[in-house]
């Protein structure tokens, strides 16, 4: 899938057939940030973990977004929460 597909599938009503990092990043981009948190924190490796120190740093959490940038190897972002949504959906995609 391209970030481009999956941009198009956030009109539809169910999250295309893609990993739970993407699902949670989905759901975040249709604006339910708890269903995201919800997928988000059951993915145990570094890949859940970024989308979930994206989620918390959306959220205004600064000191537990913090932990798990630490836990996903990232360093803590600054940029525009948009850019960030995007680099991760681009990074999934084509890992």
């Amino acid at each position: 899938m391209t970030f481009d597909e999956f941009s198009a599938s956030l009109t539809n009503s169910a999250p295309p057939s893609v990993s739970a990092t993407l699902v949670a990043l989905w759901h975040d981009a249709r604006g339910d940030w708890d269903e995201a948190h919800r997928v988000a924190q059951d993915v145990d490796d570094r890949s859940g973990a970024w989308v979930h120190a994206y989620l918390h740093r959306k959220e205004g959490a600064v000191g537990n977004a913090s932990y798990w940038y630490r836990r996903a190897g990232r360093p803590v972002a600054s940029g525009a929460l948009d850019d960030e949504w995007r680099e991760i959906v681009v990074a999934l995609l084509s890992g």
